[in-house]
């Protein structure tokens, strides 16, 4: 057990107090949308005097057997503080034979990791958690069809953008969506009024209730910061999803989401893999989105954890590259045993503060803290009052 220190990463969409906050730091005024904890050669967190990643390559028994199998000596997980004040872009993530292609390909073509037009930064998948510490929104997969349309038949302007989302009810299923989708993506010239009549239209419905409303203050508060953007429509073709604290959504490979406000905890394959399709000024590659997003419409389910064991809750996901999960340790019920034996484990504490101890060590982790344990230490126990959110491999 050894004492884990993220990095912070300071994009323009991150709020400047609410990670501060978690951290138990002062905030500088400058936006922290993320707080790092992995071994990602992008930015590996600090463990004792050099990084989690050198520690991992010089040891890499702590990773387990069955995970060392599965993924080589890499730590297949990245555990994240993520906290928006307004829309990240509009994106989705590639599957593991995705990525391993797309990584073998750019890089014969000698394109620099760090070029605009780079989308494999590596050979992994991203399928990811978000855990909602505080009331998160976020827009993830597409709505069915004919509900769209009809949201925009309410706006008013279901005429007026009868040449984009006619597909909608002409068509069936996914094939409708990846047509207006990637219409949307190329609107130009005369066609980008399109989207400063649904705007406008927009404002007149902002007090409406139930789902038009919604749909109509979507489109302002996307507007507000991506003004006239044509993302702005291809967003209104997706689910808004609201979690409340303790709540999840979980984010499969191919699925097109874009986190819009509040704070939570993110666990996901040990990836920086992001292919964007809107609301953004960087790289928009319409190939590579055709080939790698889900055109498929459903509505992805709130996940709600599952109490495996005293003061163990589990949020299930199909991964094999993690797995996530919340302990509530509470003085007066006893220690908490740490799940996920027989792989490495990342443990952050969000609130109160606690001790892990196995009996010869023991670490404190106040709150803002974080953890790493190897795989060889199994019997490690929590105590005190605190909420911690943990991960580890999901092949143990």
């Amino acid at each position: 057990m050894q004492p884990l220190s993220g990095t912070v990463q300071r994009y323009d969409w991150g709020t400047t107090d609410a990670i501060a906050s978690i951290l138990d730091r002062p905030a500088d005024g400058r936006p922290v949308a993320e707080y790092w904890l992995g071994a990602h050669a992008s930015s590996p967190s600090r463990l004792g005097s050099g990084t989690l990643a050198e520690h991992i390559d010089s040891t890499p028994g702590v990773l387990g057997k069955r995970s060392r199998a599965a993924f080589g000596p890499h730590l297949p997980y990245l555990m994240k503080l993520l906290s928006a004040r307004h829309a990240l872009s509009i994106q989705a993530h590639p599957s593991r034979e995705q990525a391993i292609d797309g990584f073998a390909r750019e890089s014969r073509a000698g394109t620099p990791l760090d070029a605009p037009e780079r989308i494999y930064k590596d050979a992994w998948p991203k399928p990811e958690i978000l855990i909602a510490l505080e009331e998160f929104d976020s827009l993830a997969g597409f709505r069915d069809p004919h509900q769209t349309a009809a949201l925009f038949a309410a706006l008013g302007v279901a005429e007026s953008l009868d040449s984009v989302i006619g597909p909608l009810t002409e068509r069936k299923g996914p094939a409708a969506l990846a047509e207006v989708f990637l219409d949307v993506l190329s609107l130009d010239g005369e066609r980008r009024h399109l989207v400063d009549e649904t705007v406008a239209a927009a404002m007149q419905h902002r007090h409406d209730d139930g789902t038009v409303g919604e749909f109509a203050r979507t489109a302002l508060e996307l507007d507000a910061v991506f003004p006239a953007d044509r993302g702005i429509l291809a967003a209104l073709l997706m689910n808004r999803i609201t979690l409340h604290p303790g709540e999840a959504l979980f984010v499969p490979p191919g699925m097109m989401h874009a986190h819009l406000r509040g704070t939570g905890v993110e666990v996901m394959a040990n990836s920086d893999n992001v292919i964007r399709g809107g609301l953004t000024n960087k790289h928009i590659d319409v190939h590579e989105l055709i080939t790698v997003v889900d055109f498929n419409p459903w509505l992805p389910e709130v996940l709600h954890p599952r109490r495996t064991r005293r003061g163990v809750l589990k949020y299930q996901t199909p991964c094999s590259e993690f797995e996530a999960w919340r302990l509530l340790v509470d003085r007066s019920s006893g220690p908490v045993r740490v799940p996920g034996r027989g792989s490495a484990r990342i443990l952050l504490a969000v609130e109160g503060s606690c001790v892990l101890g196995d009996g010869r060590t023991t670490v404190q982790l106040p709150r803002g803290r974080a953890a790493f344990l190897s795989a060889d230490e199994r019997d490690v126990f929590v105590t005190g009052d605190a909420q911690v959110y943990g991960s580890s491999s999901g092949i143990r």
